[in-house]
């Protein structure tokens, strides 16, 4: 877990000692390696939308070369055409976009060099160095060997130069059956590393890919093309994560091989986050199954549920400077995400009163005819976000958990007999509580006293409760989707990953009451505080008829607290 005891120096990034990425970086440029130049990329499969963990290697990847005045890429490594779709490029953009990483005018594929990988693959064949293999995918996972146990030689190695062209230009031209045959390195069946036992480099695969169609029918494995794409774009510091570390001696020997441009390779820990699963199948899974509702559901941890729950990009931004980067694996907690959400929108959001369990409140010797409008601040956090008018009536809708006929020692707010401070407005006082045929409260009875106008008592009266409120005569309904954490375990996971879903992690309130000033800008996207019970934002469904609200976070701070913990 993360401690939260040098937010001071988190805040200020140009004052944090450098990651050891950057130290690396550093030394590189005083050496003058790579000309002192620093260019670096981000290469998701658009085989699904990004999250939280991505969101991560974006921005070290952007970031990094912003601080060294270098270049960024974006490139899609869509060598896959069975699991990529254009709605996943598309999101893909969009995210990163959204997040503020600028790649310019730097977008590529990993299809775009499709022709130049198919003549390196010819090159390595011509060197000896590759062989088409006639075994099935089955036979090749049989015969690899074990971490104790080096693996067999295919019967197909010793194939000759010639026969190897032979067979990889009639690949090429479709001739032969998916799976039938692969282009395997040859390198070393005995290697104690597993990924240099003669890895696969191309697979027959008759699918049409999203950009060029049906031009190839085999296609080149991830291995292959990863670091070839590198190579190609001139890429100075290839990040990744570190379950890619033993892969990087095979990218060095096929660019070592081909006598080409070599990246230096360094790998960083990937981000897991508690209550979350950071799987892409898993989340797929999820989404298939209709656990949660699509891709960008609130309660996924995609970029895009992020989005559409009201996070910001800057939060995002903040979290992950405060988490920093790691050579080994770590789990930080999702309240520490939380935390850099909520510091961020206390900042910028307006703040607005509305109830989501309400309760009637009357106020007797207020005029039945009478209605005012009242000052209130927009953002106490920021004054030059201004005031707005709230209106205000004789009848008014409270949260039910406000009030209590027989209230415990400690409870503070509405009671027989007892005196409140509505925000922005009057104090009141309970003087007679209505209830139906079944006993449960329909209408709490009130007094207010007009002196009190603003919220303020003129001599000094000292009131413990402090209400927020929603005037019953203008009120604006919403539909409010509460979220909470999709998991129900801290670190969910193994086969049965589904039973740990938290089967309240979606509340849906059919009918809250608002100020009218909020649904005056019910533009989906906008975020803003509902005083006392969080932050929310507009959902996209809304209609010119229904306005959709999403809890983004709640005002409670549970990291503050567990930071306090490790300070003691």
């Amino acid at each position: 877990m993360h401690s939260e005891s040098d937010a001071a120096t988190e805040n200020h990034p140009e004052k944090q000692p450098l990651n050891f990425i950057h130290q690396i970086i550093e030394e590189d440029n005083r050496t003058g390696k790579f000309g002192s130049r620093v260019h670096t990329r981000f290469p998701p499969e658009p085989n699904g939308y990004l999250h939280i963990g991505h969101a991560k290697a974006i921005l070290l990847n952007y970031g990094t070369a912003v601080k060294y005045n270098g270049k960024f890429n974006l490139r899609f490594d869509d060598t896959n055409p069975i699991k990529e779709e254009e709605e996943y490029v598309q999101s893909i953009i969009e995210d990163v976009k959204w997040l503020g990483a600028d790649y310019e005018d730097r977008l590529f594929y990993g299809s775009d060099y499709f022709e130049q990988m198919y003549e390196y693959a010819v090159q390595l064949t011509r060197k000896g160095k590759a062989y088409v293999c006639d075994l099935s995918a089955e036979e090749i996972k049989a015969t690899r060997g074990t971490l104790t146990e080096p693996g067999q030689e295919s019967p197909y190695r010793k194939r000759s130069i010639a026969e190897n062209l032979d067979l990889l230009e009639r690949m090429k031209a479709g001739e032969f059956p998916d799976g039938s045959r692969t282009l395997r390195a040859k390198i070393d069946m005995a290697s104690p590393n597993l990924n240099m036992r003669d890895p696969v480099m191309y697979r027959i695969l008759h699918a049409p890919h999203h950009r060029t169609g049906n031009k190839w029918c085999i296609y080149p494995m991830y291995d292959w093309a990863h670091g070839l794409e590198d190579s190609i774009e001139r890429i100075t510091h290839s990040l990744c994560t570190l379950e890619f570390e033993d892969h990087r001696p095979l990218y060095d020997w096929f660019l070592i091989e081909l006598d080409a441009y070599r990246p230096q390779q360094i790998e960083f820990a990937r981000l897991n986050l508690t209550y979350t699963v950071m799987s892409k199948r898993r989340l797929l899974e999820l989404v298939k199954k209709r656990y949660v509702n699509g891709w960008d559901d609130p309660r996924m941890p995609t970029i895009s549920g992020m989005r559409r729950r009201g996070y910001t990009p800057e939060a995002i931004q903040n979290f992950a400077e405060r988490i920093g980067v790691a050579k080994r694996d770590s789990t930080v907690d999702v309240a520490l995400l939380e935390f850099s959400v909520r510091e961020h929108l206390n900042k910028i959001a307006p703040r607005f009163m509305g109830v989501l369990n309400p309760l009637k409140i009357v106020i007797d010797n207020y005029p039945e005819d009478r209605e005012e409008l009242l000052e209130a601040i927009n953002n106490p956090e920021d004054l030059s976000a201004g005031t707005r008018q709230v209106p205000f009536s004789r009848e008014l809708y409270i949260e039910a958990d406000d009030f209590m006929e027989d209230p415990p020692k400690n409870f503070f707010r509405l009671a027989p007999g007892r005196e409140v401070r509505l925000r922005y407005a009057y104090f009141i006082t309970c003087t007679n509580v209505i209830k139906d045929s079944d006993g449960n409260i329909t209408e709490v009875h009130c007094s207010y006293d007009p002196a009190t106008s603003g919220g303020d008592s003129p001599n000094g009266r000292k009131v413990k409760g402090t209400l927020h409120w929603v005037s019953a005569r203008h009120a604006r309904t919403a539909e409010v989707r509460l979220y909470d954490r999709l998991f129900n375990v801290e670190n969910p996971g193994g086969e049965h990953f589904l039973e740990q879903l938290n089967p309240t992690s979606l509340t849906i309130v059919d009918k809250c009451y608002l100020e009218p000033a909020l649904a005056e800008q019910a533009v989906p996207g906008f975020r803003f505080q509902f005083e006392r019970l969080g932050y929310f934002c507009i959902d996209p469904d809304t209609t010119p008829t229904k306005l959709v609200l999403n809890r983004t976070v709640t005002l409670r701070d549970t990291w503050a607290k567990i930071a306090q913990k490790q300070q003691k």
